[in-house]
Parts: C-alpha cells; structure tokens; sequence
C-alpha cells in the first residue's frame, strides 16, 4: 500500500485557544500501540484536558483521550494512559526553559493529526489567561465579526 502523502487532521483543541496566549509551537512525533493509529485513523480523539509535562528530559501527553479500537480485542489501548512525546534533546531543552520562567505556563497541545502517515501533536507553550483577558478576546472576535458582516452586506448592496 503506498505510503499517504499530506496532513490529515484528527482533533483539533480549541478550549486551549480560548484559555491560554500562545506562545512558542512545536511539532511532536507521538509513541503509539496499533489500535491506537487505528482508533486515529477512524477520527477518534478528544485533547480537551490535555497537557504535557516534561519528567526526566522527555515530554508527555497526558490526559489525550484516544478511544479503545473499536475492533480490538483483549490487547486494547487504555484509553487515557500517558504517551511519549518525540522531540530532539535541543527542543526539550528550550521547552524547559521557556517553562521555567514563572508566570503560569504550561505545555498545551492544540492538535493531533497525519502527516504523510505518522501521527504527530503540535503543542506549545501556553500562558493561562485571566477572565478579563477571555472576554477581551471574545469582544474583539465579535467585533471583528461584525465588522465583516457590515463589509459583506455594504457590497452586497452596492453589487444591485
């Protein structure tokens, strides 16, 4: 069977762009058993309370919840056991210190997805916002919003 070219996106976590400023973002391969490339592969995960930590000079997801395979038998995954992240020691190493710096960061992961057949997790460096920060943020995307919906309806009148 020939390899698959291209990105396939498996889950995407958007509470992590609601709930933390973005910083710094990286692209892990991820340690995974067969059922659970194949429980991928069916579009099943959720990374809604998700994190990594790094322990020993090696990054960890934790909390990813990848279903048991539908198909598989008494060798199936745990659904919420803990998976190895692969990064070059560099990576890590900046990871760390990012980290290290007080000011409540953490590693957040914002998607999993295929990228020409292996299973990757982009994940970065997250700074907790505070409630004011969110409702800013929901005001300037609903203004924003707003403001498309007048352009759009300004051409639209002006086309007739």
């Amino acid at each position: 069977m020939p390899r698959e070219k291209g990105e396939k996106m498996i889950a995407r976590n958007k509470k992590a762009l609601h709930d933390y400023s973005i910083g710094e973002r990286l692209e892990a391969g991820i340690v995974l058993t067969g059922t659970e490339v194949k429980s991928l592969r069916d579009g099943r995960a959720s990374l809604v309370d998700a994190f990594a930590t790094i322990d020993d000079n090696e990054v960890w997801l934790r909390n990813a919840n990848i279903p048991e395979y539908t198909l598989g038998t008494w060798r199936n995954h745990s659904a919420m056991r803990k998976r190895k992240l692969l990064l070059h020691r560099q990576e890590i190493k900046r990871l760390e210190r990012a980290l290290g710096d007080s000011g409540g960061r953490t590693l957040v992961p914002l998607s999993i997805y295929f990228k020409d057949g292996n299973a990757k997790v982009e994940i970065a460096v997250g700074t907790g916002k505070r409630e004011w920060d969110k409702r800013q943020t929901i005001r300037e995307r609903d203004m924003n919003r707003e403001a498309e919906r007048d352009l759009a309806d300004r051409n639209r009148r002006h086309r007739h």
